[in-house]
């Protein structure tokens, strides 16, 4: 962790609503008047996307399972250095990752690959990070120990499995069974590497379908915000320190389901966001403010 050079990570699945913190925390930045370090988990892939197929096939042919979850499809030794070198001086390197026709436009590589590694940008206030692995904890890697702010987005289990399901069907063309073998073929790595980083962080925003998902393999259709609840769970109160009756009043059709918990229509999820973590980005860039002075002295 680091006062001078914090960093802020979202951790969470594709389709989890990482899009969402991201917003957020741009109309956060934005009103803050903050320039932000922005890191793209899917950049840290070990594997551009042919390579990681050709990867996957070699590894099956063995009787081993290679996912975007577990350490072999991933660098995370780089990203463990990326976040040390920020901490420690406000510099590191980043690449992207390049998913659509529309990003290989702007960043001029072919989708489904990565471009090169250049430099951040100078003078950053602070890291933003978004994806699988910001609160990491392995036996090789301790990322989430270098995180000043970690935040879970994550949908039930079901609600995952329908749209991993949803999105393979209508963006890559796979059958639904390609994409169930694919859930199950990735489920030891999430149980190891993906779930106990929820364990970890300060705040999860767990997304609650509230009609019936039982079999998510028979579902053909995503359930939408309006059906949807947001689960709230603030795991450092000392960090996040909450206004619950700000929250309540402004949030409509909110409330506690216990003391440590607050749940809100999906519609409101960006609300929330800005409404529970604007205060505790102002703290952060206080205390840096505070470090600065300190270090110039």
């Amino acid at each position: 962790m680091s006062d001078l050079h914090p960093i802020v990570a979202v951790t969470g699945s594709s389709g989890a609503g990482t899009t969402s913190v991201k917003s957020a925390f741009e109309h956060i930045f934005a009103g803050e008047g903050l320039h932000a370090a922005i890191i793209e988990g899917d950049s840290y892939h070990r594997f551009d996307r042919a390579a990681m197929a050709r990867e996957v096939e070699k590894a099956a042919l063995h009787g081993n399972t290679l996912t975007h979850f577990g350490p072999d499809g991933n660098l995370f030794d780089e990203l463990e250095s990326l976040f040390r070198d920020y901490a420690e001086t406000g510099t590191g390197k980043r690449r992207h990752y390049v998913h659509t026709d529309e990003e290989a436009q702007v960043l001029g590589a072919e989708p489904g690959t990565f471009t090169p590694w250049k430099p951040l940008p100078r003078d950053t206030d602070l890291l933003f990070y978004e994806g699988l692995h910001g609160g990491l904890e392995n036996d090789e890697n301790d990322i989430a120990r270098l995180v000043d702010l970690l935040i879970g987005v994550v949908p039930i289990i079901n609600l995952e499995w329908i749209q991993k399901i949803h999105r393979d069907r209508a963006v890559r063309g796979y059958s639904a069974e390609t994409a169930t073998a694919m859930i199950l073929r990735r489920m030891p790595d999430y149980v190891h590497y993906i779930c106990p980083q929820f364990s970890r962080t300060d705040i999860n925003f767990q997304r609650v379908p509230t009609i019936d998902t039982s079999n998510p393999f028979t579902i053909d259709k995503i359930p939408p915000s309006e059906q949807s609840m947001i689960v709230i769970y603030i795991a450092n109160p000392d960090k996040i320190n909450p206004d619950y009756p700000r929250l309540l009043d402004t949030l409509e059709g909110s409330f506690m389901s216990q003391a440590d918990t607050l749940v809100v229509p999906a519609g409101n999820m960006v609300s929330a966001m800005e409404l529970l973590l604007n205060p505790v980005i102002e703290h952060m860039m206080k205390r840096r403010d505070r470090s600065v002075k300190q270090s110039a002295a």
